[in-house]
């Protein structure tokens, strides 16, 4: 498999989806701005979102892609029919789980938003009471998005990854619909409407999964439930690969829950539309990498090729580091205009967007460290080992809980973003050291010359990009063409400084890029 490829293939569709979704919090900005019928929603929202991250994208791809493909390639078997097998009985188990679980959660929609905010800072019990309505409009899509991920990770065992990387799509699109068609003068009840569409968005990506699996040849059909030894197996590794593939969500629910129960209203929204800036390079390479690395690392291992995959981790490892580090700078040195840019409009004031600025400058610092999880949590779980993850991952929310409560007072809404930032680069230092000692990671001569050249060739760019910004700050507060071409300026120029010192100071080669070209043409 090429690896370029392949993650090109699911970072260009995650950044369309990216992009739908920048487009959708630019228009909730601007119909609802930044009080408490925003930071109502975001709360209600945090709860599915926490789930497609620790399940969709985490827990369950890492549990089930690998004892899959292992059924699908067993040279004594029957190949994909053991596989269909194997996942009609994880779906038997599953589905009733979600189920009781869907139900619980809402009849205990009010201990879990009070969990998920604090109750909020300040506000009567006719308010407390609309966001708990949020959350039971919300909370159907757990299951969803649960039942999504079950097919989308047999799509992607069998190397069609475009198509569980286009479902988020679905989201970004039905959530615009809705605040074009059915926005309010009143913002609560425009974000009412928006709650509801989140549901409605699960059951499009669940008839898109189905329909594409069904193409594919894959129909699952329900059965008794039987705990059969390897759906077992399965149970088993899930909640520990939930924590290990989502502590950065994890860390994110505590930050939001002590932002909504400490700070002023509009916090929650600050600390929230600056992650999902800070989530745009996350999506286009931590995502796409961490898919495709687990099934690609899993085979090699599989064939006892060690060597292969010690290759494939290093060279994951050095596209992450070449993508990441200038976003990184980019992020830290130009968040004001890029915020400004995107949500300085309508409701959404100029204070708010130098707050959500200040945010994103403390995201950002930790943007390497979550790609990074991303790429060295398919070394252990590749190897049928997720209580390491967990456990690392529980020691980073601890960091994280004990510097949210350090920062938060100081620092306000920098604090959360910044614990999160650092719990995750603490993340990151256990989970490298330990494949180090283990001897399943050493980074190779090639990996060590050019991580330092990134970073020298990332600041470079970074001193270009603030200097730039002053003169296009201006144009960041006129139409979207002008906001457009003036982010296209500041992001091209900064990529062009970028890419002229990568070469410069030896990052890379014209001999990489002719070889790029070669595997492109073939």
């Amino acid at each position: 498999m090429n690896l370029l490829k392949a993650t090109g293939t699911i970072g260009g569709l995650t950044l369309l989806s990216r992009i739908l979704g920048l487009a959708r919090d630019s228009l909730f900005a601007r119909m609802i701005g930044a009080g408490f019928a925003s930071d109502a929603f975001l709360v209600a929202f945090r709860l599915p979102n926490m789930f497609r991250a620790l399940f969709a994208e985490g827990a369950f791809a890492s549990a089930f892609v690998p004892m899959f493909n292992k059924k699908v390639a067993d040279p004594d078997g029957r190949g994909l029919p053991d596989g269909i097998a194997f996942a009609e009985a994880a779906l038997s188990v599953l589905l009733p789980v979600l189920i009781v679980m869907t139900l619980a959660l809402e009849l205990f929609a009010w201990p879990v938003t009070w969990a998920l905010s604090g109750k909020f800072n300040g506000v009567s019990p006719d308010q407390f009471a609309y966001a708990v309505s949020l959350s039971r409009l919300t909370i159907p899509y757990l299951m969803l998005i649960s039942l999504v991920s079950l097919l989308g990770g047999i799509l992607n065992s069998l190397h069609k990854f475009w198509v569980n990387a286009a479902a988020p799509i679905f989201l970004n699109l039905t959530l615009i619909a809705a605040l074009l068609l059915f926005h309010s003068p009143d913002p609560f009840v425009t974000a009412r409407n928006q709650a509801a569409a989140v549901s409605v968005s699960g059951v499009l990506q669940l008839a898109w999964l189905a329909w594409a699996a069904r193409q594919n040849g894959v129909s699952l059909r329900p059965r008794w439930p039987r705990l059969t030894p390897e759906v077992k197996t399965l149970m088993a590794l899930i909640l520990p690969a939930a924590a290990g593939a989502g502590a950065v969500q994890i860390n994110l629910v505590i930050s939001t829950a002590l932002a909504a129960s400490l700070l002023d209203h509009g916090a929650v929204t600050y600390i929230y539309l600056a992650d999902r800036l800070n989530q745009l390079p996350l999506g286009l390479i931590g995502i796409a990498m961490g898919t495709v690395l687990l099934p690609t690392i899993s085979r090699q291992l599989g064939a006892g090729d060690e060597a292969g995959a010690m290759e494939t981790q290093n060279r994951g490892m050095e596209l992450a580091l070449a993508l990441t580090l200038p976003a990184t700078v980019g992020l830290v040195f130009c968040g004001e205009p890029i915020a400004a840019a995107l949500f300085g409009y309508g409701r959404f004031t100029a204070t708010d967007t130098m707050l959500t600025a200040q945010a994103l400058a403390a995201f950002s610092i930790g943007l390497p460290s979550y790609v990074l999880v991303k790429v060295l949590t398919p070394g252990f779980y590749a190897r049928h080992d997720t209580k390491t993850p967990v456990k690392f991952a529980t020691w980073s929310m601890v960091v994280n809980l004990v510097l949210n409560l350090i920062l938060i007072l100081p620092l306000r809404h920098m604090g959360p973003p910044l614990a999160t930032a650092l719990s995750s680069t603490v993340n990151v230092a256990l989970l490298y050291g330990t494949l180090r000692r283990r001897g399943d990671f050493a980074p190779d001569a090639r990996l060590i010359r050019r991580a330092w050249r990134l970073a020298v060739a990332a600041l470079t760019m970074g001193l270009v990009m603030w200097i730039s910004q002053r003169w296009l700050m201006p144009y960041t507060h006129g139409s979207w063409v002008v906001r457009g071409t003036a982010m296209l300026a500041l992001v091209g120029a900064g990529a062009a400084v970028y890419g002229a010192a990568t070469l410069a100071l030896g990052a890379f080669t014209r001999d990489d890029l002719g070889l790029l070209r070669r595997r492109k043409a073939g």
